[in-house]
């Protein structure tokens, strides 16, 4: 995939973020990078949420900035690596902090002639889905958005993934504490969506069940959203098989490109 492919320098960023506190990213930047123009740009957002981007090597950061993105690659509240406060953050608070970050970040690339206001894309898998979902729910300021392996209707997956001990020791039972499932259900705020969105995942995901990726695609679809639901048959929450893995990439860069460059 990225044979012939001139790599990407990249340089850490830090930025105010929730409640001022700092947050870092990676910069991915194009081949032959210019200062004195603004760029299409792209977030990627990891999964986790516990979890971090760092300095190893990241392919779709790398595809993003050879096709002339920049790909900026953020660790906002709830990511690991910061602190014990840090990654709690998202406790019971599930796009808030994280979102706000961001947000932060997109504000100070674009005040800074870094990023075009008026193309921004967001994307990622698994809890980097979720935010993305979260984002679009929130926001309008981005152009294309791609939600891979995502939740968006939090009480529907109750019982169905892996995580129902996790769910009741964080929300409680979900019939008898439904004001704290509800308050992160990014369901409930599809209705003000405008981003077009790329809905993606395995079919056999038991750890992120593609029952919400449905849910998702059916609700921008009924409203009328740019949208396109695309299932592996075979795969989990992971995509292996060599063919799909280079689908993946084309269908993120496909999706970024007609929607955000």
């Amino acid at each position: 995939i990225l044979k012939n492919t001139k790599l990407a320098d990249v340089k850490r960023l830090i930025v105010p973020g929730w409640k001022n506190e700092p947050v870092e990213s990676f910069i991915y930047y194009p081949p032959n990078y210019d200062n004195q123009k603004t760029y299409p740009t792209v977030f990627v957002l990891h999964g986790g949420p516990v979890s971090q981007h760092d300095t190893s090597f990241d392919k779709f950061a790398q595809l993003y900035a050879a096709k002339g993105y920049i790909a900026v690659l953020p660790n906002p509240h709830g990511s690991s690596g910061y602190g014990q406060a840090y990654s709690y953050a998202l406790n019971k608070k599930w796009g808030v902090s994280d979102f706000e970050d961001v947000d932060a970040i997109a504000d100070y690339l674009v005040e800074n002639g870094v990023s075009n206001p008026n193309k921004l894309g967001v994307g990622g898998w698994s809890y980097g889905g979720i935010l993305t979902n979260y984002v679009i729910t929130k926001s309008t300021r981005f152009s294309g958005a791609v939600s891979g392996a995502s939740e968006v209707n939090h009480r529907a997956n109750y019982g169905h993934d892996i995580y129902q001990n996790e769910w009741e020791v964080e929300l409680g039972l979900p019939w008898e504490n439904i004001e704290a499932w509800e308050e992160i259900n990014p369901f409930n705020d599809l209705g003000k969506v405008t981003t077009p969105t790329l809905v993606i995942g395995g079919q056999l995901d038991w750890n992120v069940p593609i029952l919400n990726s449905e849910q998702l695609y059916q609700v921008l679809k009924r409203r009328g959203i740019d949208t396109k639901l695309v299932v592996y048959p075979g795969e989990y929450h992971g995509i292996n098989r060599p063919g799909f893995v280079r689908d993946r990439y084309e269908r993120f860069i496909g999706w970024f490109d007609q929607y955000v460059k």
